[in-house]
């Protein structure tokens, strides 16, 4: 018998589609090119349809009222006598108010100032919110101590703290930069100091999971610093919370400064806001009712579209819950 009669095939070895690395077997997975995180996250988001359409809609009313203004030029102060009080028209698409000004060009300039207020408003509460929560999830020592400040802000009523800081503040802060340019600070810290403390609180919840889990324990062991710890896998896995508290507070800095606004304790007369113009159209009412219309239709769109925005970039950017 010769060696090649001796040979014997073995049966254990698996058939060559699932052997082969370019197979369609079980092994197929370990052949496919790495994915890329944002490729996911972006692959999660668009299945969100209310979160896609909320971002478009966001998106729509952000290009109107910031490049809106390039392409209608009519000023949104200007004073025409002749023409107050008029309809719809193809000059005056949402018509003119009691004092001829174009309600279009008012409605872009106030959409302006309130998402700008919106969004900065936010970036300063959610930097703050970030930083008392990571404090306190990280430091077991300043857990108590910034949790306790916490919750003397969350005890503090909202709209008289917001008054009275209106109050005290609205005059040096004219006399120092003007009085628009006062009058957005005051607004923006108002808003932003007031509104911080429910970041804090979910990030430091997410904080104090995570410092216990295993990969922050290895880099840990290796000695890690914590400035590093906090920068590289701390903050990284807490992006989820810190997104959907941002979308949540750019709708919360809009409704805060509209209600400012509707109450005349916001922007001057002359300087639109969509809650200065649902104010000063109170007044017409009955007479005019489209007026109150239009403002309360932007800000109801503009709020709705970012939380929609939020809801879909949580489950988007949370591991947990990405590819159900």
């Amino acid at each position: 018998m010769t060696d090649k009669d001796r040979l014997v095939p073995d049966e254990g070895l698996a058939p060559a589609s699932t052997a082969l690395p370019g197979g369609a077997g079980p092994l197929e997975e370990f052949t496919k090119p790495p994915t890329n995180q944002w490729r996911e996250v972006w692959d999660q988001f668009k299945h969100h349809k209310g979160a896609l359409y909320g971002g478009i809609m966001f998106l729509v009313i952000v290009f109107w009222v910031y490049l809106g203004p390039l392409v209608w030029t009519l000023d949104a102060t200007h004073i025409d006598i002749r023409a107050r009080n008029q309809g719809p028209s193809f000059d005056h698409p949402f018509g003119t108010d009691q004092l001829g000004r174009d309600t279009f060009a008012r409605m872009m300039a106030g959409g302006k100032t309130s998402v700008s207020v919106g969004i900065t408003a936010m970036l300063l509460a959610l930097g703050l919110g970030s930083f008392v929560g990571v404090m306190a999830g990280f430091f077991k020592r300043l857990d108590g101590l910034l949790m306790r400040l916490t919750d003397l802000f969350l005890a503090l009523p909202l709209l008289p703290l917001l008054l009275v800081m209106m109050l005290l503040f609205r005059d040096p802060l004219n006399a120092a930069f003007g009085p628009e340019r006062g009058i957005f600070i005051l607004i923006v810290a108002a808003i932003g100091v007031t509104s911080w403390m429910p970041t804090a609180r979910i990030v430091r919840g997410d904080v104090l999971a995570l410092k216990e889990r295993e990969f922050v324990l290895a880099a840990r062991s290796i000695g890690t610093t914590n400035t590093k710890m906090i920068l590289r896998h701390i903050l990284p896995n807490v992006l989820s919370p810190i997104m959907v508290s941002a979308t949540l507070g750019i709708a919360t800095a809009i409704i805060t400064e509209s209600a400012l606004s509707f109450l005349g304790l916001g922007f001057p007369p002359d300087f639109p806001t969509w809650g200065r113009l649902l104010f000063d159209a109170t007044d017409y009412l009955q007479q005019y009712p489209e007026r109150v219309f239009w403002p309360g239709l932007a800000i109801s769109l503009t709020v709705l579209s970012v939380n929609y925005l939020g809801d879909g970039l949580r489950d988007a950017l949370d591991p947990r819950i990405r590819g159900r």
